[in-house]
């Protein structure tokens, strides 16, 4: 008798070798025409799959996240099928799902065009809807490699020489198409309903530029029709709030060849950058941190004593003067331990709090770069806390606290918590690694948030809280971090002396809220869609006389702005007034003040808030202390 262990442990007795389908069968008939897949004894299985002895199985349907793996896997297998239907001396290579969907690159003679798409995709749906079965074999790797060369595929056989030799290998089939594929898959191709292709994209064979360019064909693949249309939606509204044409239309930034990865900020721009930066300045002062700036460039020794040297060589841009090597740095840790060493330290020295502004410089490969949020070159708002054990938990309640409210201030309130636990391969004691988790978590328990573990996911040093926020459209971005570190002050001999006249090692706990500011500004212009919040908004307000004649009043209304504090300017162009309002509303400029003679003589505006929101015609004194509430407010 084999037993089958459930969820909800129940169990299920078999007296003879059992299939997932037929378990799922034995439940219901709803189950049955579910099941997509299993998950026996942790581990995904096709629904063909024979369950030989005791186990524990849990029914995998479109519902759960492993489903929709299934779902896309399959799904990156019904594209190659109908590409090879469509073009059969196309070259198959490989196909995994990623976020969102999948993809799977081809060797083709030319290149696929958009019209090729619509007749792949199409071509995929007929398959689909002809519900062929998804089978599973298993042939030695030596039968393979001669199958698929018989084939003309040389990629696949060439992906499964690589394989050790004497291991076997999975294929599955669906109609006249065959691949290789460790799975599972879904039972049959009428499970693939909800897809769409997306790009096509050039891709190098095994990720290597040596190697001949392939094409990559993207496509997305979900459990509904109405989980399609929403991820379809949000890519069109995705692309409304793309930080990288705003940049331009707004006249905030541009990239160049002539500095890839590096960012030409324009005085609109910069204006957004200054806002930033001044109040995250502020933050710094507001909560105990001391800033130090320190150099762009270190030497090679320093690297290698921290582990950077070995870890991260290849990504770190280096240089050589007088027979030294040196790199520019591309974190700043290094640097505020070296400031921290300078002088003794006491116990009551700590907690020392250092923050920087930080400029690294990290070789991202070309492909990678993405406007201003992947760069080579950009600015932390980086800090590190010099602590003792002890104090491990207060610093990291005081952080999250004040991460929250610094999100809040730019307008994100969803935050996603994940700790980062001990890895198998670490350094220090079992009794450090659980004072230190014990700290992080305890320290979201007190704000009362809830949160998930990834185990395994911590530094080789210690453990993390990873936040990311979600934007206004739901996307997740990670930015925040506190990471606590026992290796690093110990490796460049930094101690303090403790209350006994010993000297330790402090501890160190790295710390950045919104990460890199290039990232996280281009961040906020995709979630406010440009239209920034007055406070950051590097125009707040535009004055607009109707007539020359009332330029002179105009001049004046914003001249008493400017004294307060507000960033405005006069529109004293000889234009239509509807063309002016119109111009400066694409610029989602927040303010619009229109100045005839009425207004002139009563010393008063008419404002139309963005939106467009017409607020009507007011005092002006009334509107500088409306303005100026909203930017005090971070309104």
């Amino acid at each position: 008798m084999i037993q089958i262990t459930l969820p909800d442990g129940s169990r299920r007795g078999f007296e003879q070798p059992v299939t997932v389908a037929e378990v799922a069968a034995s439940i219901g008939p709803g189950l049955a025409k579910a099941a997509l897949a299993g998950k026996v004894d942790g581990r995904l299985a096709d629904a063909s799959h024979r369950i030989e002895a005791d186990a524990h199985l849990a029914i995998v349907t479109d519902k759960d996240a492993d489903g929709l793996e299934v779902i896309r896997h399959s799904t990156a297998h019904l594209l190659a099928y109908a590409v090879k239907e469509l073009y059969p001396d196309a070259q198959v290579t490989i196909g995994p799902v990623i976020e969102h969907g999948f993809y799977y690159d081809f060797a083709y003679k030319r290149p696929f065009t958009p019209e090729d798409l619509a007749a792949i995709e199409q071509r995929m749906a007929e398959l689909s809807r002809k519900d062929e079965k998804v089978e599973r074999r298993v042939l030695p790797r030596d039968e393979a490699v001669a199958y698929f060369k018989g084939l003309g595929e040389q990629y696949k056989a060439e992906i499964i020489a690589g394989i050790p030799e004497g291991q076997d290998v999975s294929l599955y089939r669906e109609g006249g198409f065959e691949d290789l594929c460790r799975g599972p898959h879904v039972p049959s191709t009428g499970r693939l309903k909800h897809f769409k292709l997306m790009k096509v994209a050039g891709a190098y064979w095994r990720g290597d530029h040596r190697n001949e360019m392939l094409q990559r064909i993207y496509g997305t693949a979900w459990a509904t029709k109405d989980d399609l249309q929403k991820y379809l939606t949000m890519l069109e509204e995705a692309e409304k709030r793309d930080h990288r044409r705003l940049g331009r239309e707004l006249d905030l930034f541009h990239v160049d060849d002539h500095a890839p990865g590096v960012v030409f900020w324009h005085p609109k721009g910069w204006t957004v950058w200054q806002g930033v930066e001044q109040y995250m300045r502020q933050v710094y002062r507001d909560n105990g941190y001391l800033e130090v700036k320190g150099p762009q460039i270190l030497d090679r020794a320093l690297w290698e004593k921290t582990g950077h040297w070995d870890k991260y060589r290849d990504n770190m841009f280096v240089t050589e003067s007088e027979k030294r090597d040196y790199a520019l740095k591309p974190m700043n840790c290094p640097g505020h331990i070296l400031i921290f060493k300078q002088g003794i330290k006491s116990y009551r020295d700590l907690p020392l709090r250092y923050g920087e502004f930080g400029q690294c410089h990290r070789n991202e490969p070309t492909g990678g770069l993405h406007g201003i949020m992947r760069v080579r070159g950009f600015t932390q708002d980086d800090g590190h806390i010099f602590c003792t054990e002890d104090m491990i938990l207060d610093e990291c309640v005081a952080y999250t606290e004040l991460l929250q409210k610094v999100y809040a201030d730019f307008g994100f309130k969803d935050i996603l918590y994940k700790v980062a636990t001990r890895p198998a391969a670490r350094i220090g004691s079992d009794e450090i690694w659980d004072k230190a988790e014990h700290a992080l978590m305890e320290s979201l328990r007190r704000s009362g948030v809830e949160f998930v573990i990834s185990p395994g996911d911590g530094a080789f040093y210690g453990p993390k809280i990873e936040y990311t926020l979600k934007d206004a459209i739901g996307r997740p971005w990670q930015c925040g971090t506190i990471q606590v570190d026992f290796s690093m002050a110990q490796r460049l001999d930094a101690e303090y002396v403790a209350d006994d006249g010993s000297r330790r090692h402090p501890v160190m706990l790295h710390r950045a809220i919104v990460g890199s500011l290039e990232r996280f500004i281009g961040i906020l212009i995709e979630q406010h869609a440009g239209a920034l919040p007055t406070w950051l908004a590097p125009q707040q307000a535009v004055v607009c006389p109707i007539t020359d004649a009332q330029r002179g009043y105009a001049e004046e209304v914003a001249k008493m702005m400017q004294k307060q504090g507000v960033r405005a300017s006069i529109d004293g162009r000889n234009e239509k007034i509807t063309y002016k309002i119109r111009e400066h509303s694409l610029q989602k400029v927040p303010y619009i003040l229109v100045v005839g003679d009425k207004e002139k003589a009563s010393g008063a505006v008419a404002v139309r808030a963005r939106g467009p929101v017409d607020l009507g015609v007011m005092p002006l004194a009334d509107f500088i202390a409306k303005i100026s509430e909203d930017i005090a407010r971070k309104v």
